[in-house]
């Protein structure tokens, strides 16, 4: 039997929040809107969306196509940013990885633009524990789409997905899978689901399940 562990980026794996206000203000300063600025709160506020919704929240001010136009700019600038100086990992993640893999393979899954999934395991070094990973950015499918399509891909019998807001559940849900809560994360969940306190219990969780 093939068991997989698909993770979420934002609240689950990493907080780059700060990191990627930094990165966005720096690139709309250079592009002349010196009068906006993005703070880490607006960017935790919308993480988890996709992004032509993060798009219409945090430009919501001009037109359609400026919205993603600005986007697509702050968004590249963000992936060479997190390249360099990467973002607040959670506890004792990397060990964590290689207790996992003993037993699992394992996947990340975001609503991210592509680009920023590789911006994270290239600063780290994890490109090495995991076996595939799917964004919005690559194919434009939600979140429930895309962790199905990783299960589809890569022939798991079975899998969970680590999540920490009540999008990732419900995707999760549409995908068949089963889902466990990164209750240390960004939002909670208002089913009862397994609650994972913090990343490095994860081993000890997935023997109880």
């Amino acid at each position: 039997m093939k068991k997989g562990l698909i993770f979420d980026m934002d609240g689950t794996l990493w907080d780059s929040s700060e990191n990627v206000a930094a990165s966005w203000n720096e690139k709309l300063k250079a592009l002349g809107y010196t009068d906006i600025s993005i703070t880490k709160s607006d960017i935790m506020s919308v993480m988890g969306l996709t992004m032509d919704k993060i798009a219409d929240i945090i430009f919501k001010g001009f037109s359609r196509e400026k919205r993603m136009e600005l986007l697509e700019e702050c968004c590249e600038n963000e992936n060479h940013y997190l390249r360099e100086h990467g973002g607040i990992l959670y506890s004792d993640l990397e060990n964590t990885f290689i207790r996992l893999k003993e037993e699992y393979s394992l996947y990340i899954v975001s609503n991210c633009q592509k680009g920023y999934i590789e911006a994270f395991l290239e600063h780290y070094g994890f490109g090495k524990y995991f076996d595939d990973i799917e964004c919005y950015g690559n194919n434009l499918k939600s979140k429930g789409d895309n962790i199905a399509l990783i299960a589809k891909r890569n022939s798991l019998d079975k899998a969970f997905y680590i999540g920490d807001i009540q999008g990732d559940y419900d995707a999760t849900m549409q995908a068949g899978l089963d889902f466990i809560h990164a209750a240390y994360g960004f939002g909670s969940i208002a089913q009862t689901v397994p609650e994972l306190p913090e990343f490095r219990q994860l081993p000890e969780l997935l023997k109880t399940l």
